[in-house]
């Protein structure tokens, strides 16, 4: 609870979003959409930045991406071409992040959309899972390793990092974030931190301390 106005490094986490996002060459206009009072306050800081208070109904953590979306377009009632969505818990993402993934979609003319991604840890490889039979064998969960056991052996995989979204209006009036076909900016992995729990906060300030020694 109150995670996006917790203290990282003496500063509220929105604020690396609000701050990181109005640093971006290609976004005409930025949204904070929130029901958190002090998130609204903190948003009226900042020149440039709509504030709108979302409604309890669309707030909340089982709320969907889609939902908050069409509210700010039925707000703002402008011509949009495209969306995008920073998140709140990537706080190492840079503007540069941002518009390399918007980058990506207005150069591929038949994507619908396009997310920050970055490469999946070795360890996590589909090739490398196992389950245990009854006996606690180990065996594949998903195919089989087939000798493979080093990084250069097996294909790049890739996850999305939950920094940056981008979308086609195409795409959002048909109801999504991430629609076929949706083509990909890698980000560095060291910025790639999504937070989600105590220990991806602590992680944070670790990564945070480090850098700015």
């Amino acid at each position: 609870p109150g995670k996006n106005k917790k203290l990282l490094a003496g500063k509220e986490l929105v604020r690396y979003a609000i701050e990181n996002a109005l640093k971006s060459d290609i976004v005409d206009d930025w949204v904070l959409s929130t029901d958190d009072p002090d998130i609204i306050a903190i948003g009226h800081e900042y020149q440039g930045l709509s504030i709108i208070n979302r409604p309890d109904e669309i707030s909340g953590d089982d709320a969907s991406a889609i939902t908050y979306v069409h509210h700010a377009l039925s707000i703002l009632k402008k011509p949009y071409t495209h969306t995008v969505i920073i998140q709140v818990t990537s706080p190492f993402t840079q503007p540069e992040d941002i518009d390399k993934t918007i980058s990506a979609l207005l150069n591929n003319k038949e994507a619908a959309s396009a997310v920050s991604v970055q490469p999946l840890d070795f360890a996590l490889h589909p090739a490398k899972l196992k389950t245990l039979s009854k006996d606690s064998v180990l065996v594949p969960y998903l195919e089989e390793e087939k000798g493979r056991m080093s990084a250069q052996q097996l294909p790049k995989i890739f996850v999305r990092n939950g920094s940056v979204y981008a979308s086609t209006i195409a795409a959002i009036s048909q109801g999504n974030i991430v629609q076929d076909p949706c083509t990909a900016y890698v980000m560095p992995r060291e910025r790639s931190l999504d937070i989600n729990d105590p220990i991806d906060f602590d992680f944070a300030e670790f990564m945070l301390k480090k850098y700015h020694s």
